[in-house]
């Protein structure tokens, strides 16, 4: 932004104070020229996300290499050095997910979706039911022919249907979210009408069946697991900033409420979940790059090796990072986040599920 031209006239245009110099001494806006070209303009929205390059790639280099260094740095008044923590956060937090979300399938990935597709095509599908059809038709007609009762016919009949619907989940991976009870929902519509009082759902489990049975009426299960994927991907980052008021909640349980004030563990909060969404970055364009290679050996491995690597190395972050910043002795640290670890797992779990939930209700 240096390099930007400076406007002759010498009054803010943001409070019609005196401007001297670059910047005005009443509210420190910067007296350049405001009409920009295209370049000007890209280049000081990079320039004010980022906070300068040099600010920006010190502030990655510490974050990933140094443990609770920024949390320190930042707590300690050093702040214009760095990225702040939000901004870092909503800097790596949309590189990711973008990138997640638009980042097409290597080729493998893409065969084995077209193969899918071409099996779950309405041809196919009616094709099967015109062949339980015909499979139906010959028993009736053994029946007709007195070969077989009409108690054989039927149990013969429910025989095929089952075993037809059994052979269609193992091809489809049995995927059904929350089971699929019924055939569809007008037969669960018509069974809950028709039920006696007692057997009866409640409203909101009327709700929870009936919305089920809707999405898993809509599309097939490749269909259903490539929606319920992408968008619970596109979500994600909201169950994340649910759950990290909780997490630096958890930090503060075990730490001197005197010593440590909330804040101080949301700031701590931000920088490692910052740290995990670029390693998930990472972890991403690597396996994505080095996929178009896995038909060599030395690139599998290589893929392979980093991969445990970084996934170790995201496991153990935290411990040095947490020992570092509170200050507490190797072993209580390590305690301490054991412990933590373990609740943390807890809650992810429970929030990742009301999650899944929430996103599969949403399905459209």
């Amino acid at each position: 932004m240096g390099k930007t031209v400076l406007r002759k006239d010498k009054t803010c245009l943001n409070c019609r104070y005196v401007v001297e110099n670059r910047f005005c001494p009443n509210c420190g806006q910067e007296n350049t020229d405001i009409r920009k070209t295209f370049h000007h303009l890209f280049i000081h929205f990079f320039e004010d996300l980022t906070h300068y390059e040099n600010a920006f790639w010190r502030t990655i280099k510490n974050l990933i290499l140094k443990p609770a260094s920024l949390t320190k740095e930042y707590l300690s008044g050093k702040r214009l050095s760095y990225l702040a923590p939000v901004r870092l956060y909503i800097f790596i937090s949309f590189i990711t997910f973008f990138l997640i979300s638009v980042m097409p399938e290597n080729k493998e990935a893409n065969d084995s979706k077209q193969a899918s597709e071409k099996f779950y095509n309405p041809t196919e599908k009616v094709k099967k039911q015109d062949t339980i059809y015909k499979e139906q038709q010959k028993i009736i007609d053994f029946e007709k022919k007195g070969l077989i009762s009409k108690k054989e016919s039927d149990s013969i009949q429910k025989f095929i249907v089952a075993s037809k619907e059994k052979k269609e989940d193992q091809e489809d991976g049995g995927f059904t979210f929350f089971g699929k009870q019924y055939k569809s929902v007008q037969e669960f519509d018509s069974i809950q009408k028709n039920a006696k009082p007692e057997n009866k759902m409640g409203a909101f489990q009327y709700w929870l069946n009936r919305k089920t049975q809707l999405v898993n009426d809509r599309y097939t299960a490749t269909e259903l697991k490539e929606k319920f994927v992408e968008s619970f991907i596109h979500n994600l980052p909201k169950a994340l900033f649910v759950y990290m008021p909780l997490f630096a909640f958890i930090l503060w349980l075990f730490q001197d409420k005197k010593k440590w004030y909330y804040f101080d563990h949301g700031i701590f909060t931000l920088h490692y979940f910052s740290f995990l969404l670029l390693g998930l970055l990472i972890l991403k364009l690597e396996n994505y790059f080095l996929g178009f290679l896995n038909e060599y050996t030395l690139f599998t491995v290589i893929n392979y090796i980093f991969t445990t690597i970084a996934v170790l190395y995201m496991l153990y972050y935290f411990f040095p990072a947490h020992h570092r910043f509170y200050g507490d002795s190797k072993i209580i640290s390590i305690t301490k986040g054991i412990v933590m670890f373990f609740i943390n797992m807890f809650f992810v779990f429970i929030i990742l599920t009301l999650f899944a939930v929430y996103t599969f209700i949403n399905l459209h």
